[in-house]
C-alpha cells in the first residue's frame, strides 16, 4: 500500500458524499489504501447531519444528488461557524462555466473534474490538508466580489486564499484536459495517416487483383467461346453444355470482379466535384442497354436537364447500377417501364429511378444496400449483390442518402438526394 500521508496526521475522517454506490466504494477504497479513514453518505442532507455530530477533516462531495446537492451542502457548511473551516472538494464534470461561479458562491475549496486520475485526487487532498491552517496576513479575511456572468450578477463571499485555491484547481484541471486533448489529437492524426496508407494499399491491391483475375478469366471465356464456334462437331451434347457452363461461370466471375473493383473505388477515390448532367447519363445508360438487347420492348421516361454538383465518374457508376437494376428486374414484364425524374420535398431535390418489375418485400428493404445481400435468387435474376452497396457508398460520399420503396409484383422506386 502506498501512503501519501504522515501517520501523525490529525485525527478525523474524510466525509465522502456520493449517491452512486459504485463511485462511493471506489473513492472509499482509494482513500483507505492511502491511510485515510472514510465515512460515506449518499446525499448532502445526511452528510450535514453526520458532520454536525462528528466533524470531518475534509468533505469530498458530488454535485448532482437527491435531497441536497453539492452546492447547497457546501454553502451550508461554509456558513456554519463550527464547520466552515472544513476543506471541501466538489466533484464535477465542469461542462458549464457557470459551475465555477456556483462553486465560488458556495465557498468550495477545490474542483475535481470527472473522470479524474487517482493520483490527482490524492494530491489535492494532500495539499488542502497541509494548508488548511495557513492564514496569510493579506489573504485571511473574507471579501465580497461582484461578478457579472451571462448578464446576471453573482456575489462571492470567500477568503482570498480560498478563491485562489479554487481557481488554481480549475486552471490545473483545464491544463490537464488540454494535454489530454493534444494527446488525443496526436493519436487521431497518426490513425488518420495509417488509415490513408491502408486505403492506398487497398486501392493498389484491388487494381492488382482485378487485373490478375480478369486476365485468366478473359482467357477462359475467350477459349470456351472459340471452342463452341470451331469445335462443336467434336463435342457431344454433354460436352457442349459443359463448355457453356464454363463460359457463363467465367463471365459471372468477371462481373463480380468488376463490381468489387467499383465498390472499392467508390470509397477510395477522391471526389472531383463539378456539374453532372444526370439526365444525360441515364439516357446513355439506357441507350447502351437497348443496343445490347434489341429484342427487348420497354418504355422509358427521362426528365430532362437534371443537374447536380458531384463526381461525374462516381455518379455514372451509381446510375448504371440503378438503371441496370430497373432493367433487370423489369425484364419479365410485357409492358416494362423505367422512369427517371426529380421531385421537390421541403426545398430539397429528390431524384428517383422507378420500374414496374418484380419489386421487393419492404420488410427487408434495409438489407438490400449491404454487400452480397440479395432479395431475389440468382436463378430468378442474375447478379453479384454488390451494386446497391456501391450506390449507397457513392451517394453517402456526396453527403446524401438513398432509400427504396416497393412491393412484390408491383415494382420498385429508388430515391436519393445529395447535399
Amino acid at each position: 500500500m502506498v501512503t501519501y500521508f504522515n501517520s501523525n496526521i490529525e485525527q478525523g475522517k474524510i466525509l465522502v458524499v456520493e449517491d452512486s454506490n459504485v463511485q462511493a466504494k471506489k473513492i472509499k477504497y482509494l482513500l483507505e489504501e492511502n491511510g485515510l479513514p472514510v465515512t460515506v453518505t449518499p446525499n448532502g442532507k445526511e452528510a450535514l447531519a453526520v458532520a454536525r455530530v462528528t466533524k470531518p477533516i475534509m468533505i469530498i462531495s458530488d454535485i448532482v444528488m437527491p435531497e441536497m446537492d453539492g452546492y447547497e451542502l457546501c454553502s451550508t457548511i461554509k456558513t456554519d461557524d463550527g464547520l466552515k473551516d472544513i476543506p471541501i472538494i466538489l466533484l464535477t464534470s465542469l461542462r458549464d462555466p457557470l459551475d465555477i461561479i456556483k462553486g465560488l458562491q458556495a465557498g468550495a475549496d477545490n474542483f475535481i473534474t470527472k473522470p479524474y486520475e487517482d493520483k490527482y485526487l490524492i494530491s489535492r487532498i494532500q495539499y488542502l490538508l497541509a494548508n488548511r491552517n495557513i492564514k496569510q496576513e493579506c489573504g485571511g479575511t473574507e471579501m465580497v466580489i461582484e461578478v457579472v456572468f451571462r448578464g446576471k450578477k453573482y456575489f462571492i463571499n470567500s477568503e482570498k486564499k480560498q478563491i485562489l485555491d479554487l481557481l488554481l484547481s480549475v486552471y490545473e484541471a483545464a491544463v490537464q484536459r488540454n494535454d489530454e486533448l493534444i494527446q488525443t489529437q496526436t493519436q487521431l492524426q497518426s490513425s488518420n495517416e495509417n488509415l490513408l496508407k491502408a486505403n492506398q494499399e487497398l486501392e493498389a491491391f484491388a487494381r492488382t487483383v482485378s487485373h490478375d483475375l480478369r486476365s485468366p478469366l478473359s482467357n477462359i471465356t475467350g477459349l470456351s467461346e472459340l471452342m463452341l464456334m470451331q469445335h462443336t462437331d467434336q463435342l457431344d451434347e454433354d460436352g457442349i453444355n459443359i463448355v457453356k457452363i464454363i463460359q457463363n461461370s467465367s463471365l459471372q466471375m468477371i462481373q463480380l470482379v468488376d463490381d468489387l473493383l467499383k465498390f472499392s473505388q467508390s470509397g477510395l477515390s477522391e471526389l472531383e466535384l463539378g456539374d453532372v448532367n444526370l439526365s444525360a447519363i441515364v439516357t446513355q445508360v439506357l441507350s447502351k442497354l437497348k443496343k445490347n438487347n434489341p429484342d427487348r420492348i420497354i418504355s422509358d421516361f427521362i426528365q430532362p436537364d437534371l443537374h447536380v454538383s458531384g463526381d461525374t465518374a462516381l455518379m455514372t457508376i451509381a446510375l448504371e447500377n440503378l438503371i441496370g437494376n430497373a432493367w433487370k428486374y423489369s425484364s419479365k414484364e410485357r409492358n416494362a417501364e423505367i422512369r427517371f425524374g426529380m421531385i421537390e420535398d421541403k426545398g430539397k431535390s429528390i431524384f428517383y429511378v422507378q420500374d414496374n418489375g418484380a419489386g421487393f418485400d419492404m420488410s427487408k428493404s434495409d438489407q438490400m444496400f449491404n454487400p452480397f445481400q440479395r432479395l431475389h435468387s440468382s436463378q430468378e435474376f442474375p447478379g453479384t449483390g454488390v451494386g446497391l452497396a456501391t450506390v449507397r457508398r457513392i451517394i453517402e460520399r456526396h453527403g446524401g442518402k438513398i432509400w427504396a420503396e416497393g412491393a412484390l409484383g408491383i415494382g420498385a422506386t429508388f430515391y436519393f438526394s445529395l447535399s
